[in-house]
């Protein structure tokens, strides 16, 4: 991974960006209407699927093991989608989490998304909301079909415990009920835990002009204190489409590249953890 070196300039640029766009979720900048619920109201839904869906505690042999991450395919078209599921299975990874722009939001391409998925009980799969999945009132269909967007799973090794954090910002908000829930985990649960992983659709800094989902800058603020006190290792992303990391504190913020058929920079992200060390590598299609 290199040396972490702390890059201000970075945030103070997602920070200006911020200002002159912020979240909307009733309206996305493309005009296309959002789902009705608020960024509170899929959170709740969330917590009602969990009680009744126990986090996933994932056991593995070796404290050698990594995972595979994409985001942005949005299905429609499945060949991009295809390749990455048929590597998995090759290189057998312990988990694969999807961050989000999985889909167009349209019923039709769900299905396609849902049927091209590898069922569950041949590797774990952790879907997340990007921006999205929430038009067309997609929301319910993500809901219906995979649960929660807001969760935790953890991976056990013979060594120790690392833990993964599954936050829904696709409307560009955690909103406040999710940002309470979060500060409890990283102060509750987070000491109990070797590494400490976040995923969500929306990145936090933004290299590049941008004017989907903006996160407030009030919530940029808190989300990074956050992630530098409690130790994150890493945090991963899409929503921008184009690799890209920054460093806060000891904290990796990472885009990854779109999945999206078509694009000759497709790929994904792997990440690897090996006797205590984290390390990724972007891998192109």
């Amino acid at each position: 991974m290199g040396h972490p070196m702390k890059i201000p300039g970075a945030l103070l640029l997602s920070l200006s960006l911020s200002l002159a766009f912020t979240a909307c979720e009733e309206l996305d900048f493309t005009g296309m209407f959002l789902s009705d619920q608020t960024a509170n109201q899929r959170f709740k839904q969330s917590m009602e699927w969990n009680r009744m869906h126990p986090f996933r505690e994932i056991s593995v042999p070796s404290d050698d093991y990594f995972i595979l991450s994409m985001g942005d395919s949005h299905s429609g078209g499945t060949e991009n989608l295809d390749t990455f599921i048929n590597r998995d299975r090759i290189l057998k990874a312990t988990a694969l989490v999807m961050v989000g722009d999985l889909t167009t939001g349209h019923a039709e391409d769900y299905a396609v998304f849902q049927q091209h998925l590898p069922p569950q009980d041949t590797i774990p799969s952790f879907l997340l909301v990007g921006n999205h999945e929430l038009y067309f009132d997609g929301w319910e269909q993500f809901y219906s079909r995979f649960g929660s967007s807001t969760y935790l799973f953890t991976i056990k090794t013979p060594a120790a415990t690392d833990l993964y954090i599954c936050l829904d910002s696709g409307g560009g908000t955690l909103g406040s009920e999710q940002m309470d829930w979060l500060k409890g985990i990283l102060a509750d649960l987070r000491p109990d835990y070797r590494h400490c992983v976040v995923f969500t659709h929306n990145n936090l800094f933004r290299p590049r002009h941008t004017v989907s989902t903006n996160p407030p800058v009030e919530e940029l603020h808190v989300l990074v204190e956050l992630f530098t006190i409690h130790r994150v290792d890493l945090v991963i992303t899409g929503h921008d489409h184009k690799k890209d990391v920054q460093w806060f504190g000891n904290t990796a913020y990472i885009t990854m590249d779109a999945l999206m058929d078509g694009l000759s920079y497709a790929g994904y992200l792997q990440l690897h953890f090996n006797n205590g060390q984290v390390d990724y590598t972007f891998i192109n299609l």
